[in-house]
């Protein structure tokens, strides 16, 4: 890579980042709505200098004053309907899921946009309701006020339709669980494809670089450690992936090189690149969606609750996440690579399997339904055809048998699944007895 040239991309990681968390925000959408609506009041006022709107015919003041009112009393009811709902939404996921879903939920695209025309309805009535009593517009431009608002209130109907089918199936325990699959997947291909775009692992590791701050990692900027490396001429083994824990004692980097650049210095310039907070994020943390999806089969596998089906669910929900894993991480073509100076470690197989399958294991041992559904998801990723998946899908099964042995009351039930464990895992059997 030439000098410079991951400079010219500095910036664009660490924005799609920020740019998600203002998506998560819930004031983010409505304000913008609340800038165009008010910009959009006063276009009308504008059109007056094109000269062939004149001639367009001439609606009455007291018409759209009429439409605008009506806009106006019903928008800010609506709106403050759609809180009600949307609240209610996000409580049902937090309960009936898990906490750390509601992330996902409140950056659903549909529920924010259509709480953001509604409010962007309301403010752009009044506005131009108070432009339009003061004679702000003329015969032209009361003509264009006029399509606006029934453009306005077009958007409000196709929003309100689209919204009222969303809300239905919003912080539903099906729609949690896709959500958080579909982000676990996104993380899952963005964390393979900038490993492919940088290079292999050192063994000789180098100087170890530490933060101060306490927290997850939420985000690294490659773009700009890359730039830093450039700009020093060394090479930067990342050791700390998002969703890892920052601590004084552990490092972020290690660098190799000759640098002339003040230690403290430099620790502040690599400190800078990686995002650390109090929480993990979906963003770019896949481990965080195994994990959550873990909870969600958990609470479901309680006593309280006692829903197998939805156990049953992850299970296969897991199964094709590491399916797609497997699929994408072997696929031909990989991209050039940019981050020349950099390496970014892969993700471990087995602490992936730790965050997906341990607490299945436990809660659902015992119900033998759970239990031998466990065992086949193991064994089709056992099948997939990479050894290291493969050995942690048979030390997954191993301890899931061994759960179950101690928590099924039936031995025809436990008999049932060793025979199952048995054929689907042979060259195990003897370590598991």
């Amino acid at each position: 890579m030439k000098q410079g040239s991951a400079a010219t991309w500095t910036g664009i990681s660490a924005t799609r980042y920020y740019i998600a968390r203002l998506r998560e925000a819930l004031w983010f959408r409505p304000l913008i709505s609340c800038l165009l609506s008010i910009a959009a009041a006063f276009i009308a006022n504008l059109a007056e200098q094109i000269e062939f709107i004149h001639s367009l015919p001439d609606v009455s003041a007291e018409s759209i004053e009429k439409l605008l009112t009506t806009i106006a009393s019903s928008m800010l009811a609506i709106s403050v309907f759609a809180v009600g709902s949307m609240i209610s939404a996000y409580a049902s996921a937090s309960n009936g899921a898990t906490p750390r879903s509601f992330a996902l939920v409140v950056s659903d695209d549909v529920s924010q946009n259509a709480l953001s025309t509604f409010i962007g309805a309301f403010i752009f009535s009044i506005v131009a309701l108070v432009a339009l009593l003061n004679d702000f517009y003329t015969q032209s431009g009361r003509f264009v006020l006029f399509l606006l608002t029934l453009f306005v209130f077009g958007l409000v109907i196709l929003g309100f339709v689209r919204w009222v089918d969303r809300i239905a199936r919003l912080g539903r325990l099906g729609n949690t669980v896709e959500k958080v699959e579909n982000a676990t997947e996104t993380a899952m291909k963005r964390h393979i494809y900038f490993c492919r775009k940088s290079i292999t692992r050192p063994e000789d590791k180098g100087e170890a670089v530490y933060s101060n701050r306490v927290g997850y990692v939420q985000h690294i900027d490659f773009t700009k450690l890359q730039c830093l490396a450039e700009e020093l001429d060394l090479r930067i083994s990342i050791d700390m992936l998002p969703g890892s824990l920052s601590t004084p004692d552990r490092p972020l980097v290690f660098i190799s090189g000759h640098c002339d650049e003040n230690r403290d210095t430099l620790q502040k310039r690599v400190d800078s690149a990686f995002v650390i907070n109090r929480q993990r994020t979906f963003e770019s943390d896949p481990r965080f969606g195994l994990i959550v999806l873990s909870q969600i089969a958990s609470r479901a596998l309680s006593p309280a609750v006692n829903d197998e089906g939805t156990a049953i669910d992850i299970l296969s929900v897991f199964l094709r996440l590491f399916a797609h894993y497997q699929r994408t991480k072997d696929e031909d073509g990989s991209p050039k690579v940019e981050y020349d100076r950099l390496s970014i470690p892969g993700l471990s197989i087995d602490e992936m399997f730790d965050d997906a399958f341990n607490s299945l294991a436990r809660d659902g041992a015992y119900s033998v339904t759970v239990a031998m559904r466990h065992q086949k998801a193991l064994y089709s990723l056992a099948s997939l055809g990479d050894q290291a998946m493969s050995d942690a899908a048979k030390r997954h099964a191993t301890l899931a048998l061994e759960h179950a042995r101690k928590q099924l009351k039936l031995e025809s039930e436990i008999g049932t699944l060793e025979a199952l464990y048995a054929e689907n895992f042979p060259t195990a059997e003897a370590t598991a007895r």
